[in-house]
């Protein structure tokens, strides 16, 4: 949604470490904010590898040239979902009319001060939030054991939008301006007004 937002030129791109198999949830809930948020956006997707090739993840070489290929083509936002190459990301919209979105954690923290100047937000997984429950939970002799897939015998604990397991960071005060529209989406998926898809192909 923060993409769409901060948009001008109405073109956002999708920089991916490892395309897998099937679908990336990760990519679909991202088109689907960009597509409900303006509809007439186009988002440009690119993986930096698949299958068995793990180099994705850590090629910031490679990730600077698609990103650099991206602003050729005008996009003007790029969500760099691409865990170490992320940063070739960030170094090829330094300098430019270019924001960034990082990713997993603040990326904002970690920049550079020049790219901090295009870096957006991030979408941040709170990992320590997960690792307190472990650790409180073992104190009191007890486990994180919720029931999440009882046929694959799957066990512990979602940390959903809800519970605070993922947020917007706002390092550098970027999104403001969109508080409350951000706010009123992430009210609209935790009631389930808005389903937010994790497979098949985001419309």
């Amino acid at each position: 949604m923060a993409a769409a937002l901060a948009s001008k030129s109405g073109k956002v791109g999708y920089i991916g470490s490892l395309k897998p198999s099937q679908f990336d949830s990760n990519e679909l809930g991202f088109i689907a904010g960009v597509k409900a948020t303006n509809s007439k956006s186009t988002v440009m997707v690119k993986y930096l590898s698949s299958a068995s090739d793990f180099s994705g993840y850590s090629d910031p070489a490679e990730a600077k040239v698609i990103a650099l290929n991206m602003i050729s083509a005008k996009v003007d936002v790029i969500y760099a979902a691409a865990d170490g190459s992320a940063a070739g990301t960030f170094a090829a919209a330094s300098g430019k009319k270019v924001w960034t979105i990082g990713s997993d954690v603040d990326q904002y923290l970690m920049a550079t001060d020049s790219q901090r100047k295009n870096m957006l937000t991030s979408t941040i997984k709170r990992a320590d939030l997960a690792t307190y429950d472990f650790i409180a939970t073992s104190l009191r002799g007890s486990s994180v054991n919720d029931v999440l897939d009882t046929q694959q015998g799957i066990y512990g604990r979602l940390y959903t939008l809800e519970m605070g397991g993922v947020e917007l960071s706002n390092s550098g005060g970027f999104i403001s301006k969109f508080k409350s529209k951000i706010g009123a989406a992430k009210s609209s998926i935790i009631s389930g007004k808005i389903v937010v898809p994790t497979t098949g192909q985001a419309k």
